[in-house]
């Protein structure tokens, strides 16, 4: 499961799958080198998402990776 708190750099290692949605909703994260330490949540509110914009891409994550 992904959650808010998963690393960037993790998710795309674990889920790489994940990318290509990451890449349509412009979080261009996954090739910075704040990958290796930032959070998704981190990664998301640095790029202007709200807390509910947040918990939609974590489902729709979640939904890709099963």
């Amino acid at each position: 499961m992904i959650t808010k708190d998963m690393i960037i750099g993790e998710c795309i290692s674990k889920y790489p799958e994940t990318a290509d949605y990451l890449l349509s909703i412009g979080f261009h994260c996954i090739g910075c080198f704040a990958a290796g330490f930032e959070t998704i949540e981190q990664g998301l509110k640095a790029h202007g998402k709200s807390n509910k914009e947040v918990e939609i891409t974590l489902k729709k994550l979640n939904q890709i990776i099963k």
